[in-house]
């Protein structure tokens, strides 16, 4: 019970002293001449004020609140290193039991650093976990924050103040005193470049707790294949010359050789990622024979902001002869020799648009033609009725890359085109607008080019269910033969037209081995936490793929189907790195969180960086275990004010905070009581002077 004496007065405290003022003035001069019942007056006096103000004796009933002590747990990814996971388990089992045997305190457990809904997360913030979880805790009542962590704490404020309210920060630390580990560190490297650009990364391998100038071995790997194997020296400065390979992502990952008695290999890993940009793609159109459909590729490929065009149009066969001269026929001889023999290779794509054998082109050209394309090159023969002449394509060196054979028969009746089977599921045709009905939504051709037994893949099939656009590989390139020259009627919205922009710049693309378009692709990437894997196939059903964590943990992962040749499946990343997903010949990485993860970029345990927070709010640090045995300090309640720690112990502030329950008054001139007082004295000072 806390007693208190407060005031209610029954009048404004400014008149209240005036009142005590005047009477003042008025006795002070019987006092000062020691006349009879002066000090009665003054007396009578102070009942009156008093009876004015109001005293009021209070009987408070308060309930002592406990002192509430934070008792951090670090649950990172380097707590799981050496045995510190099992230490901090031991410490954290014996802490809690002596502070449950202290009367008045109250313990609250927070753990951090861990994953957050399964998702890894980098780096170990144990401040901002504290405050978080003490967010309804009143500064005064924090007694101490006791840390149990490896020393590796990536939120410490600096500059070093007390960031607990005056509250002691101790720290107990897991790990030994004689660690050593190795650390792969990326010093720079470009995050974006041009596809075949030579560019320089720069790393460093960086020994800890065992200094060395022993020669370390590191292999580097791009998207999982071995690349390179480089000698280096602990501590230097390494640059390693690479050619970006591909569009998209290039990982680059650098591998140190492992030390003897590290604490983890983790780390002897870094990944740059470079971001692929292809530059303009070269294609080269020959347009033969004018027809109605002529300016559809030109019009297509010139309005990809992607594609650089050459364009030749062959208006006049040389067997023609009509005195005309030839400086008044063509603005630009066709070079043919640059074009198919000395620049040929700078070419992405060669495109024969109704292109007929006429003498324009010499054979050797078509020898070098068809060398091109089993070299990595691409070609795309758009056909008519020239394909099924006898100065067909068919009938020169190009007949060895071509897919299919004319039989000299060209079918003139009404068809719709349609996707086959397996165009359901190649790139370049699945989901194309309007192929899901039937008959499709788009409108009639009415002239096809009859082969026999086309090799390669069919994808869309015309009159009498003949192919209609056959796709092969020959070689390292790639073939198109489209068995029809009347794609122009979806063009120019004949019967509603079709989807023609859709079909040819995919056709295109595919030729020049887009990564997208391909038939046969497995892919990774990472959003967030989530790693997203999707498998491209032409087969209707695949297995489960094999996905490997930067650990090198293993599990298996179903994809379900999403659309014909495709499957995706999506799965909570649990760790920070790069991972690989397999599928038989078939590999995809995705990189999760930061290239270079804090967590790991420094995993000795260490008492540097909690020392200076530790020192400026008087609080302990030490070992949990020392020379093998636990050797946790005792727990000593102290008064604020006092020191909070010594050698082998550590100290609780003790609040002194309370929690009002009731509150009892006892008014001490209100009723007949201060009536009685007031009309008492009065009565005294009357009967003294009248004396």
């Amino acid at each position: 019970m806390n007693w208190s004496l407060t005031f209610a007065p029954l009048i404004p405290l400014t008149w209240l002293v005036a009142v005590a003022v005047l009477g003042l003035l008025a006795v002070a001069p019987l006092l000062l001449r020691r006349l009879r019942g002066g000090w009665l007056r003054l007396l009578a006096l102070v009942a009156l004020i008093a009876a004015l103000s109001g005293p009021v004796l209070l009987a408070e009933d308060r309930q002592p609140l406990p002192t509430v002590v934070a008792l951090v747990v670090d649950k990172s990814a380097s707590q799981d290193l050496d045995g510190r996971a099992s230490m901090t388990a031991d410490a954290r089992a014996a802490l809690e039991k002596r502070f449950g045997e202290l009367r008045s305190i109250d313990l609250r457990v927070v753990e951090a650093g861990g994953k957050t809904g399964g998702a890894p997360v980098d780096g170990t913030e144990l401040f901002t976990a504290v405050q978080a979880a003490l967010a309804d805790v009143a500064p005064e009542r924090l007694g101490a924050v006791v840390m149990l962590t490896d020393g590796e704490v990536h939120d410490v404020p600096m500059p070093p103040t007390s960031p607990f309210g005056g509250a002691p920060l101790h720290a107990l630390v897991s790990g030994h005193d004689d660690e050593r580990d190795r650390q792969m560190v990326i010093r720079s490297a470009p995050r974006f470049s041009i596809v075949g650009e030579n560019q320089t990364i720069e790393y460093s391998v960086i020994d800890q707790g065992a200094p060395s100038n022993e020669p370390v071995r590191v292999t580097i790997s791009l998207d999982g294949e071995p690349l390179a194997t480089e000698t280096v020296t602990p501590g230097a400065l390494n640059r390693f010359p690479i050619r970006i390979a591909h569009a998209g992502q290039n990982i680059y990952e650098f591998e140190a050789a492992p030390l003897d008695g590290e604490l983890t290999p983790v780390n002897n890993r870094a990944a740059a990622v470079i971001d692929g940009i292809r530059e303009n793609l070269r294609v080269l159109l020959v347009s033969g024979e004018p027809h109605a459909g002529e300016r559809i590729w030109r019009n297509l490929l010139k309005s990809d902001a992607s594609v650089d065009l050459v364009h030749f149009t062959i208006l006049r066969p040389p067997e023609k002869q009509d005195g005309t001269p030839i400086n008044e026929l063509s603005l630009i001889a066709f070079p043919t020799r640059e074009l198919f023999s000395v620049k040929i290779d700078q070419f992405d794509l060669i495109i024969f648009d109704r292109y007929a054998q006429r003498g324009v082109l010499p054979t050797i050209y078509f020898d070098n033609i068809a060398r091109y394309v089993r070299e990595g090159g691409a070609l795309l023969v758009a056909s008519g009725p020239d394909y099924a002449s006898d100065d067909s394509l068919w009938s020169t060196p190009l007949a060895d890359v071509l897919p299919a054979a004319p039989t000299g028969r060209v079918i003139e009746k009404p068809f719709t085109p349609r996707v086959t089977d397996l165009g359901q599921r190649h790139p370049v045709t699945r989901g194309l607008e309007g192929a899901d009905a039937e008959p499709p939504r788009w409108s009639r051709w009415f002239r096809q080019v009859e082969v026999d037994k086309p090799g390669g893949e069919t994808i869309m099939k015309g009159a009498d269910d003949d192919p209609l656009l056959v796709l092969d590989r020959e070689g390292k390139g790639r073939v198109a033969l489209m068995l029809s020259d009347q794609v122009w009627l979806w063009a120019r919205g004949f019967e509603g037209g079709g989807p023609h922009v859709d079909l040819l710049r995919r056709l295109a693309h595919w030729l020049m081995k887009e990564p997208d378009l391909e038939e046969e692709a497995l892919r990774a990437t990472a959003r967030g936490a989530t790693l997203l894997v999707d498998r491209q196939t032409m087969q209707e059903t695949i297995g489960p793929v094999t996905v490997i964590a930067p650990s090198g943990a293993r599990r298996t992962l179903t994809l379900a189907p999403q659309a014909p040749g495709r499957f995706h499946a999506e799965m909570v990343a649990d760790e920070i790195g790069l991972w690989r997903v397999e599928d038989g010949e078939y590999r995809a990485f995705a990189h999760v969180g930061p290239a270079n993860p804090r967590e790991f970029t420094d995993v000795l345990s260490t008492f540097d960086k909690l020392q200076p927070v530790v020192d400026a709010t008087g609080g302990h640090i030490a070992r949990m275990v020392t020379d093998g045995k636990a050797d946790l300090p005792r727990i000593v309640p102290m008064r604020p004010g006092r020191s909070m720690s010594g050698r082998d112990w550590m100290g609780v502030r003790m609040t002194e905070a309370s929690v009002l329950k009731g509150v009892d008054r006892w008014p001490l001139f209100s009723g007949f009581l201060g009536l009685a007082a007031l009309l008492g004295v009065m009565a005294a000072t009357w009967y003294r002077e009248g004396r």
